[in-house]
């Protein structure tokens, strides 16, 4: 099964059109305005998926199963604060009605089940309406089903499509925003793979073009080595001992990217690859953490911490993380990657992606984001790590890809070798 671009753009246009119809539905059915906040697409291993769900804390979820267009199951999670607040919003409590659950290990009662499984029919049949709209097919929908826990047990048990622990499923992130609060809630889409390949296929330019969907899993896994070797790298040099937490493959427009991004000041380092592939990475921190890495490899820096030596220790740690990042890349491939000089960022949110965006918009409309963050146990301390490819670049070397090395070409970075500004 190949993934072409287009075919991608078009199951991003599912995203945000389902959420369109779920969102008005929503506002329909309690009178609170709404609109759509953030809708991602993404990647991600059914490993990761489990471990997500398997968070300790309760969650509520309606799923239902997919036939005719597009086969599989739907499966909508609400926080339970979101469920409370939705249930809370459709049957106020007064003499007549059922009380909420108090704390949050009181079950909800039958008539409470019932007003979250309605909502959540309602919003899964906008969403699955906003799908058979973009690809012209009618999608049919089963009973809805009522689902609770704090594991990820209760909302994937019995579906047949759930992926393996390695393999990849196509996965739709939104957020409804309502005035004075946040519903929150993840939608995932677990499509049954034959049924997956002929939509794509459907959707899809003519000709061979497009990426071979098994090599992107392994590709996926490449940059979890990478991810993997930047955090040693960060334990190595700074003494704070960190480790990959989160990971995301995502497709998004060039134009929404910036909507990825943490509204705060950021410290970081940028670089241009060149090679197959070739692309941006970034490397930012919140400026708490970039505080934790001067003091840690600078420990007599003045109290300004962002001076000329607390941005030379950024930009040489950036430029080993870059090394262990991309060089695993490149050994696999059997290429060359090479990355300009660290080039040190400290801005507002959006503003540090924003001339990334400009240089790619100039070829592309969509990019695949390798989104990772690295964490500490016991510091206050984030890495948020961006690396964006240049589109028709990945898409050769995914499909050059030899997977049999993966697991095997070294990724570590040549620490002495690296040459950092003065």
């Amino acid at each position: 099964m190949k993934l072409d671009v287009n075919a991608l753009g078009t199951f991003y246009q599912m995203a945000q059109e389902g959420a369109g119809l779920a969102a008005g539905r929503l506002t329909r059915l309690t009178g609170v305005d709404t609109r759509v906040g953030v809708t991602k697409l993404n990647f991600m291993r059914g490993s990761d998926i489990r471990a997500e769900l398997a968070d300790d804390v309760q969650k509520v979820g309606v799923r239902v199963q997919l036939s005719g267009g597009l086969d599989g199951h739907a499966v909508i999670v609400f926080d339970r604060a979101s469920a409370v607040h939705l249930v809370e919003t459709l049957q106020p409590t007064i003499d007549d009605q059922p009380a909420l659950p108090e704390g949050p290990d009181e079950p909800f009662d039958e008539m409470n089940k019932s007003a979250i499984t309605e909502v959540g029919q309602i919003m899964n049949s906008g969403f699955i309406d906003g799908w058979a709209d973009v690809l012209s097919t009618a999608i049919d929908v089963a009973t809805p089903e009522f689902v609770e826990g704090d594991t990820a047990e209760p909302f994937l048990a019995d579906i047949d499509t759930t992926p393996g622990a390695d393999d990849l499923a196509l996965l739709f992130q939104s957020q409804i925003e309502a005035i004075d609060t946040e519903i929150q809630f993840r939608y995932y889409l677990f499509p049954e793979h034959e049924a997956m390949a002929d939509v794509l296929e459907r959707q899809g330019a003519d000709g061979d073009a497009g990426i071979e969907y098994d090599k992107l899993a392994g590709f996926d896994r490449l940059a979890q080595r990478g991810a993997d070797e930047v955090a040693n790298n960060v334990t190595m040099l700074t003494g704070i001992d960190t480790s990959v937490e989160i990971r995301r493959l995502n497709f998004v427009p060039l134009e929404a990217m910036p909507e990825e991004i943490d509204d705060e000041s950021l410290v970081g380092v940028a670089f241009e690859f060149d090679g197959t592939p070739s692309g941006y990475l970034l490397f930012l921190f919140d400026e708490a953490s970039a505080r934790e890495i001067v003091r840690a490899m600078v420990p007599n820096e003045p109290d300004d911490e962002f001076g000329e030596m607390g941005q030379s220790a950024i930009k040489e740690l950036g430029n080993i993380m870059a090394s262990g990042f991309l060089d695993g890349w490149a050994n696999v491939l059997d290429t060359t990657i090479d990355h300009s000089p660290p080039e040190y960022i400290r801005d507002m949110g959006a503003a540090v992606i924003d001339p990334v965006v400009i240089q790619l918009g100039e070829n592309q409309e969509f990019a695949f984001v390798f989104d990772t963050v690295v964490q500490a146990a016991e510091r206050e301390f984030d890495c948020n790590i961006y690396a964006i490819p240049d589109e028709s670049d990945l898409e050769r070397a995914i499909n050059d890809l030899p997977m049999d090395r993966i697991e095997k070409a070294p990724t570590k970075a040549a620490i002495d070798e690296i040459e950092t500004d003065p």
